[in-house]
């Protein structure tokens, strides 16, 4: 029926290319006005932004070529908006994430973790949430999830039962109503084997390929095998998302609020920082990961929760084997090296200085030492950076203070051992920073900055003059669904990077506070469960072969709608004593062109 289209695959991208500039040409053409200009530039990059059709760093340069062009903003004026105190802010974020990734701090904390949890099915499942939520929201939710599935995968290798123990199991099946039904196998489970996990746990899949049937028995429960990986895999998936929301840096929308909070309203004395957003984002993300674990266990699991958290069953002989795995890895990773507790203290001192720089309720130190005439020269930027400084400094082997083994180090130099390594190196950094992400945040800011001086903010404003008549509450609801919906198909930067501009002028012009429409937008713009593309961790979990779309649709529609509550009761009741909600705040009267 649609052959004919077929052909056309062939020239996507530069039908992609094109095809947008010649659709909205007739924009500046016709109107031939800044606020004309700066749209069609707008249209253009959401468009490339959404498609992919070029890297999305690539797309964020556009401003850069455009703007000037058009004679919107000068090229001087464009290029400083691409390295603001908002980026540095995550440049020091990633990098600190960089030490902990590369001294494997993250899989001990993650590993030790799940040894206290132990593995029951509901008690491990929250065991991997925890510590993926945890992790997200220091380190890049990618890198999150491509540690913990393997290790999920490798503790279910051990919950499989044996070709023996699955004929019986067929046996007790066929004879019981409860559970008289056979489940196939997919082959792609054999695909997904671990290279450290016993053979004999091959063979024992070969067997039950062979037989039709896959099943785990856990806590003498049984459990269809490919709905437990099912579940295993999406809760690791999706605890990376949510737990990303808690902090500022966890995610690149907190950013992108942030950097646009800074240059729309830049006297907004600095209302969201690391603190205010933690004390916000935190018990949001609490309550979206608790709901959502309850979700995957009824659907994934089943409801018969005493057996599923194993009250009252002893502990099985594949559990504990299970669990062997588990303490296996963590004896791999030996005693705790001095790179692994220096990277660790600088790390817990990071926070510190974070939530006491300005927690808000007290004065913080950067308020008593550093703020002068009102002005604020310390931020969250700086702290990273100085913590990050340090670990170009501190080295990553104890020491040696003691006068007497100085020879003893002087003779190894001179047999041309290397020297001692820091805690981070640049090649280390330069290998593994996600530069596109930088730009991404650049490109961002350098469009909202050409939407303010076009006037394009001030006009889209004034078109959203009808909403005052609806409820602000209503609103914020509004806006979560649809940040939900075309964050799905987008990157969640670029989606947040083009609605908070528009929100913003949208608030202003109503007089609603802006952080009343920014803050759940931004929050949503992260709840990207539906689709394998909606997010990197979604794809590293389909990629494994064990989920269809389906699965992903049908689990992720109710953990999205689960998020959009969540934050809708967050900005409705201690959100809005954190932010003053109910107020039309000073700062917001004096925006840059908005």
């Amino acid at each position: 029926m649609l052959s004919w289209l077929r052909p056309l695959r062939n020239y996507r991208d530069p039908l992609l290319l094109v095809l947008p500039v010649i659709l909205f040409m007739p924009l500046p053409i016709v109107v031939r006005t800044t606020e004309a200009y700066c749209a069609y530039i707008v249209l253009l990059m959401a468009v490339y932004w959404c498609t992919e059709v070029i890297p999305l760093a690539i797309t964020s340069f556009l401003p850069i070529l455009l703007f000037p062009t058009f004679g919107i903003m000068t090229s001087r004026a464009v290029s400083t908006q691409y390295l603001k105190d908002t980026n540095i802010l995550f440049l020091g974020g990633l990098m600190v994430a960089i030490a902990i990734e590369h001294w494997n701090l993250h899989k001990r904390i993650a590993l030790r973790a799940l040894l206290l949890v132990g593995v029951k099915p509901a008690l491990l499942m929250l065991g991997f949430m925890s510590v993926t939520a945890f992790l997200s929201m220091w380190i890049s939710n990618t890198a999150t999830t491509a540690m913990m599935v393997p290790i999920a995968k490798a503790v279910l290798n051990q919950l499989s039962t044996t070709g023996e123990d699955a004929s019986r199991m067929e046996l007790r099946y066929s004879r019981s109503s409860a559970h008289g039904k056979e489940v196939k196998s997919k082959s792609t489970i054999l695909d997904m084997e671990l290279s450290d996990v016993a053979t004999a746990s091959k063979v024992t899949n070969v067997q039950q390929n062979k037989l039709n049937v896959s099943k785990v028995t856990i806590g003498s429960y049984d459990h269809n095998e490919n709905d437990l990986i099912k579940g295993l895999t999406l809760c690791v998936s999706y605890a990376a998302s949510i737990g990303g929301t808690a902090t500022l840096t966890g995610t690149g929308p907190n950013l992108v609020l942030k950097g646009q909070m800074n240059q729309i309203f830049p006297n907004n004395e600095d209302v969201i920082n690391f603190a205010s957003w933690f004390g916000f984002a935190f018990p949001n993300m609490l309550i979206t990961l608790f709901f959502c674990w309850l979700w995957l266990q009824a659907l994934f699991l089943g409801l018969n929760f005493r057996r599923l958290w194993g009250f009252g069953i002893p502990v099985s002989s594949k559990e504990k084997k299970a669990y062997g795995v588990i303490q296996e890895e963590y004896k791999k990773l030996g005693r705790m090296s001095f790179a692994e507790k220096a990277v660790l203290v600088l790390f817990i001192l990071l926070v510190v200085l974070w939530f006491t720089r300005d927690p808000g309720f007290v004065p913080g130190w950067g308020n008593v030492l550093f703020d002068k005439n009102g002005h604020e020269y310390v931020t969250d930027a700086t702290v990273v950076l100085f913590i990050a400084i340090l670990m170009f400094i501190v080295p990553s082997q104890k020491p040696n203070f003691k006068p007497w083994n100085q020879v003893k180090g002087s003779r190894k130099r001179i047999s041309g051992k290397k020297q001692i390594k820091k805690l981070l190196d640049w090649n280390t950094v330069q290998h593994k920073l996600p530069w596109n992400v930088v730009l991404l945040l650049g490109g961002g800011f350098a469009l909202a900055k050409g939407c303010e001086v076009s006037g394009l903010s001030e006009w889209l404003g004034h078109q959203l003059l009808p909403l005052q008549k609806i409820p602000h509450w209503a609103i914020a609801i509004i806006l979560c669904v649809v940040m939900a919906i075309v964050t799905e198909c987008t990157s969640n930067v670029a989606t947040a990077t083009i609605f908070l501009p528009i929100l913003a002028s949208m608030a202003t012009t109503i007089r609603m506070n802006p952080l009343y429409a920014m803050i759940p937008t931004t929050l949503s713009a992260s709840f990207a469960f539906m689709l394998p593309v909606a997010t990197p961790p979604n794809a590293i979990v389909f990629s494994y072969g064990h989920l269809r779309v389906i699965d992903m649709i049908r689990a992720g529609c109710f953990v999205n709608i689960l998020g959009v509550a969540s934050v809708t009761l967050a900005i409705n009741t201690w959100g809005y004593v954190i932010f003053n909600l109910n107020t039309f705040p000073k700062w917001a009267n004096d925006t840059q062109g908005v």
